[in-house]
């Protein structure tokens, strides 16, 4: 069902820059307003400008000696007479309607498959109205129904009769109101159609036809709660419209003792009852569930009104047992519903250098292979063919050397052909895999920049269905190249400092903002420089993650480094539980679940968005922390790619002790820049080939023993500035995305045996902000309290020590060992007394 909704979406979708469904919709609400003006003035001008529209030809259009009483002119006349006269009559408003609708769509980036419903409906009342009105007034002179009312009408005429047609008249008028309550004719009787339609007129006579009312609402809920069946939205109301109801509406009362599923969004009060349920939290952490998701409380006693027998309690196990809590998976969960009106950024922020694009030396290519051909001549190789792959950096001669020629041979002449084409960098590839060829790579005397929007604007990217795309630059054959990160799973990128190491982790947090929503993806970025992946911290409530109470959204304390990555080993820890009760081997399995509502929240699933985790100077990092750092890399490399968590780690020192074999082993994905010695390209990579790379992005690609050249694409910082600040001033989640806890062996003590006195002042508050609550997370003290995360990571320590709640469970909140504020009032009562 989601996959049949996505390609619904999908259809509509006719570009990838954000400004033409804007535009559309604009023009959309531009026609539609026209045609109301025309519509409304052929009401009160058609008799005038009928003549002279029935003998409509081009020369009407265009001849200006043709005057109309239309207040829009020739071409209103001729619109709205289109419309009213051989269209569909009076119900042609219809069209304007349909037309501001999409229109209003379009602009505020809404899916269209939400409003199928209505479109569908308002197509068939026009269909219907057009042929009832003919009938009815048809023979007044005015089209009423227009040329498709009358000659369906006479048809039917002819057909059935008069009395038919006043049957199937008012056959068709029941069934569209009772469309109207039930769009899926759901568990219909004949008693519930009669009481929708009654209440459709009731409503319809007292002025209140915007809501149901509360017969409308009491059924709802009772069906709500039958097996089996599933709420249904209001009339004209989305399904995800129908979880979050207007605070303004009048609040039914309900004098029956029925349970109440939470999806009203509201409490709602039950006469002589003690019973009433709360409202989910929309958030994004967790997710808004569907009602058939929700788990009811049984435990409170539900007081029986002295007119009404007490309904026999309800058995919510089967409910629990369920395999599938909304089998038939309808409305599937949108992530990316709180930030619907997030745009991705344009391509427009980003730099062109199309102007600096070099035409191809077809005497340096001629040169080039005469001086291969000949140096190869001198140690007696021949070759039968020689073919030239020209590429933005480097060209590829591949040559098929004549039968009995060593391979060797060739490879061992690699310095000799370098001097001879007097160029730096030669490489020989002997053999080409899969192609039975021998490549020399030479680089280009005039080298040619490949730009990053030149790259993202690739229609291999723009297309690209992966998880986590990313657009590293172009190969040797002058193919943009992308890959999937999520395949990969980790990234390995070393190379000497000032080779582009930092322009590539650029180009690759780039490709995933380009790409992803920020409830797709996070980033917990890692730079001990502490300059390099700075302006990345203003997206901090749209992308990025980190722990609880960090001030700066950038990692760069070596402590908080250590206390991120055992952080990122307790959510993967977490999300693997999640999906052992789930059933799913990966995210995606996982997720895709979600997304169909198959998984309770109140379990305590939750959508789980990616994690990248980029550390920008590894190096740096082993130097001073040594295993504390490398223990939780391990622990993360070797699991976490099945639970949505991968790690790209940089480091311009590419020695044994810094890539150790557990590293190398886990992080089957490489990125080689250019290096100083052949020992270093073969810690990086497990091959040569690395050191005689030409540097500015020159790279070797190796991922599970494939090797590939490419040239990386180019960002300024200035055009990271540009995206970055695009994203920032949109609004973002009201809260960063916070890793769980961790403290570490030197974090804040337990606080042993207590006296009143030495607890902290806000102690009480924080009590009873937790009882409240009834929710232990020391993030809420600390911004709730507004204290600093220190003190309130303490005070929640002194709460487990004083037994208001139980210890730590990672990422999850606290248990709360005291259920009421009357009982708080009373313990603090005799602490104090104690003192």
């Amino acid at each position: 069902m989601a996959a049949k909704k996505k390609k619904g979406a999908s259809a509509f979708k006719f570009s990838d820059d954000e400004r033409v469904p804007k535009l559309a919709g604009v023009l959309m609400l531009f026609i539609a307003f026209y045609l109301f003006i025309a519509f409304t003035s052929y009401l009160f001008t058609w008799s005038i400008d009928q003549d002279k529209v029935l003998r409509w030809s081009w020369e009407l259009l265009l001849d200006s000696r043709f005057e109309m009483a239309n207040w829009l002119g020739r071409l209103g006349a001729i619109l709205s007479n289109f419309f009213f006269f051989y269209g569909f009559g009076l119900p042609s408003f219809l069209v304007v309607y349909l037309l501001t609708l999409i229109g209003s769509a379009f602009i505020r980036r809404i899916p269209l498959y939400r409003f199928v419903n209505k479109i569908r409906y308002s197509l068939i009342l026009m269909l219907f109205l057009s042929v009832l009105l003919e009938f009815l007034f048809g023979r007044f002179g005015f089209p009423w129904g227009g040329s498709f009312g009358a000659n369906i009408n006479e048809w039917l005429h002819r057909f059935v009769g008069t009395v038919g047609q006043i049957i199937l008249f008012a056959t068709i008028a029941f069934a569209l109101v009772v469309w109207r309550f039930n769009p899926d004719f759901d568990n219909l009787t004949l008693g519930q159609a009669m009481t929708d339609v009654w209440g459709y007129f009731d409503d319809l006579v007292k002025g209140k036809l915007s809501r149901r009312g509360k017969m409308g609402d009491l059924q709802e809920a009772q069906a709500r709660l039958r097996p089996g069946t599933r709420p249904r939205p209001r009339p004209g109301q989305s399904p995800l419209e129908s979880l979050s109801e207007d605070e303004e509406d009048e609040e039914p009362m309900i004098n029956d003792p029925v349970l109440v599923p939470p999806d009203l969004q509201r409490r709602v009060p039950l006469e002589g009852s003690q019973l009433a349920f709360d409202v989910a939290q929309r958030s994004a952490r967790p997710p808004v569930a569907s009602s058939s998701e929700l788990e009811l409380e049984t435990n409170t006693p539900i007081a029986t009104p002295p007119s009404v027998e007490k309904p026999p309690a309800m058995d919510l196990q089967p409910v629990e047992s369920l395999q599938e809590e909304n089998p038939d998976h309808s409305e599937p969960y949108d992530p990316t519903l709180e930030l619907s009106s997030y745009e991705h950024p344009v391509l427009a922020l980003l730099n062109d250098y199309s102007d600096q694009k070099i035409e191809i030396d077809r005497e340096e290519l001629e040169s080039n292979k005469d001086q291969i051909i000949q140096t190869l001549l001198h140690y007696k190789i021949e070759i039968t063919k020689i073919r030239a792959t020209i590429g933005p950096t480097v060209t590829l001669y591949e040559i098929i050397p004549a039968p009995g020629v060593r391979i060797s041979r060739i490879k061992n002449l690699e310095d000799d052909i370098a001097l001879s084409l007097s160029a730096l960098g030669i490489r020989i590839i002997a053999p080409i895999p899969g192609k039975g060829t021998i490549g020399i790579e030479v680089p280009n005397k005039k080298k040619q920049m490949v730009s990053m929007k030149e790259v993202l604007m690739h229609e291999k990217f723009k297309k690209a269905k992966m998880d986590l795309p990313i657009a590293l630059g172009k190969t040797i054959a002058n193919e943009v190249f992308v890959v999937d990160l999520a395949k990969m799973p980790h990234l390995l990128v070393a190379g000497a400092t000032g080779q582009g190491k930092s322009v590539g982790i650029n180009a690759i947090l780039m490709s995933l903002l380009y790409k992803k929503h920020p409830s797709q993806v996070k980033l917990v970025l890692i730079d001990p420089k502490k300059v390099e992946l700075y302006p990345y911290s203003q997206i901090e409530n749209h992308f990025l993650a980190f722990l609880p109470g960090q001030d700066e959204p950038i990692i760069t304390d070596t402590t908080k480094v250590i206390h991120t990555l055992n952080s990122l080993c307790i959510e993967m820890d977490n999300r693997y539980d999640l999906l052992k009760k789930a059933s799913a081997r990966n995210i995606r399995e996982y997720n895709d679940k979600f997304v169909q509502r198959r998984l309770n929240p109140n379990k305590g699933h939750r959508f789980l968005p990616f994690i990248v985790l980029v550390v920008d100077e590894f190096a740096d990092l082993i130097m001073t922390a040594g295993k504390e750092i490398e223990l939780p890399i391990g622990r993360l490399a070797q699991l976490a790619r099945a639970v949505g968590i991968h790690l790209i780690i940089a480091t311009q020192r590419p020695s044994v002790n810094i890539i150790t074999g557990v590293i190398k082993a886990n992080f089957p994905a490489r990125i080689g820049y250019k290096v100083t010695s052949k020992v270093d390209s073969r810690t990086i990579l497990d091959a040569g080939g690395a050191d005689q790379l030409i540097g500015r992005g020159d790279m070797l690609l190796s991922v599970g023993g494939e090797m590939v050249r490419l040239q990386g694409a180019f960002i300024d910082t200035p055009e990271v500035e540009n995206v970055i600040e695009f994203i920032a001033k949109q609004p973002g989640y009201p809260e960063p995305y916070l890793l769980p806890e961790f403290y570490g062996d030197d974090g804040p003590p337990s606080g042993g045996n207590l006296s009143f006195s030495e607890l902290d002042e806000m102690f009480e508050d924080a009590a009873r902000l937790i009882v409240q609550s009834q929710h232990g997370s020391t993030s809420m003290i600390q911004r709730r309290l507004k204290l600093g995360y220190n003190r309130a990571g303490r005070i929640m320590d002194q709460l487990e020590t004083m037994g208001v709640v139980g210890p730590s469970e990672g990422s999850k909140a606290r248990e709360v060992l005291i259920y009421d504020e009357m009982e708080l009032e009373k313990y603090l009562v005799e602490l104090r007394a104690k003192k």
